[in-house]
């Protein structure tokens, strides 16, 4: 008899290796005994733990991708799995290993002199020390080279001056990795920075309000003549083309757990209509449901078939800078749509925190706007498709 494969019609799990089988699965057992039991509570209580980077290193998933320096040196499909199962429990925790992962370790160990990468990426892998990403700003987020941030050369090194906005991990971060022009504002001289925790000059200040990702700890980065070596500096970055190439390996860790989310909440609203009795039969039984229930099943399933594709490209070192702006753009637009559905499915209980769903709807309302909007990803796949930009 022929096995109905209905929650994998593409065979994705045919296609990975042993290796990327089991750390799927090592995440996937982590991600259920450790975050799932926990998560309903720390989300109701805005409350992230930080020894979790220690877990996470252990498990080997921070920088999983580096072959060196105490890093994995998985492939990129062992790092979408990874963001995928973690993401099933909560856009948070994935959050936290996209920001250390390709935020941080990536621009380390790609522009960092030998010096920087022996002296920080260990910690970071491990765990031990928790990183952060200064880019973005109040004025300057879809738009980067608007940003206000300066440096200017002084004897030994630079100062900073400027302010960072809606950057994860800053109030517990140890290393901060910050962005700016020089003061001129001259688009061109992007350069990027490595600062430590307790430097003079450097503060931040948390975001308490959020009612999205309340695991994740967000705040603000204050510069105020903050003094930086030149063994500090990121001298092997080459202007935007560096920023960008950090971006797009987190939009690519996105693209797959943005699918996570959307799994989780589908297996979720089908179980309950499945077994939910209205009108004298399961819910399951009536037309409209099972249409939603297909919907969902072949937008995951197209979405991770993409996701392994562009994976195996990635590491064939081919040109994805396409492939990262659709996933990023459809994936997290579906799986919105997905888990809008499931919480119309569950009815009143969709809204109920033990059922989940809810949550995942409010974390994916901020996970489809960061790291390049989906309107944004439309107007890159515009210019790159007619050579005109539009913005």
């Amino acid at each position: 008899m022929i096995k109905n494969n209905w929650f994998d019609p593409f065979f994705v799990q045919e296609n990975l290796s042993e290796e990327e089988k089991l750390i799927q699965n090592n995440v996937r057992s982590f991600a259920d005994n450790i975050l799932r039991p926990k998560v309903v509570e720390n989300n109701r209580n805005h409350h992230f733990e930080r020894e979790l980077y220690k877990e996470f290193g252990k498990l080997g998933i921070l920088g999983s991708t580096t072959n060196s320096h105490g890093g994995a040196g998985a492939s990129s499909t062992a790092y979408g799995l990874s963001a995928y199962e973690i993401e099933k429990v909560d856009s948070s925790y994935r959050s936290s290993i996209s920001v250390q992962s390709s935020l941080v370790i990536h621009p380390i160990y790609n522009f960092g002199s030998d010096e920087q990468k022996d002296k920080y990426l260990p910690e970071l892998i491990s765990g031990h020390k928790i990183g952060c990403f200064g880019l973005t700003e109040s004025e300057a987020g879809s738009d980067p080279s608007s940003m206000k941030t300066t440096y200017k050369k002084d004897k030994d090194g630079y100062i900073l001056n400027g302010s960072k906005n809606w950057i994860t991990n800053s109030s517990i971060a140890d290393i901060f990795i910050v962005w700016a022009l020089n003061e001129n504002l001259e688009t061109h001289s992007v350069k990027g920075f490595i600062l430590e925790k307790n430097t003079k000059g450097l503060t931040v200040s948390p975001i308490n309000n959020k009612t999205s990702l309340k695991i994740s700890p967000t705040g603000q980065i204050l510069l105020e003549n903050v003094f930086i070596p030149k063994s500090n500096c990121l001298q092997n970055t080459n202007g935007w083309s560096s920023v960008f190439s950090c971006l797009n390996k987190a939009r690519f860790g996105i693209s797959w757990g943005v699918l996570g989310a959307a799994t989780e909440c589908w297996l979720i609203s089908k179980e309950y209509v499945e077994n939910r009795i209205m009108f004298k039969k399961p819910l399951a039984a009536n037309q409209l449901i099972q249409k939603k229930l297909a919907d969902m099943q072949t937008e995951v399933n197209l979405g991770l078939s993409s996701c392994l594709l562009t994976s195996k490209a990635m590491d064939e070192g081919k040109n994805i800078i396409n492939a990262i702006s659709i996933l990023k753009r459809n994936n997290c637009k579906k799986s919105l749509d997905i888990v809008r559905d499931c919480r119309d499915m569950l009815g009143a209980n969709g809204l109920i925190e033990e059922y989940h769903i809810m949550r995942h709807l409010v974390n994916l309302e901020t996970v489809k706007t960061y790291e390049g909007a989906e309107n944004i990803h439309s107007l890159i796949l515009g210019k790159n498709q007619t050579g005109i930009a539009s913005f």
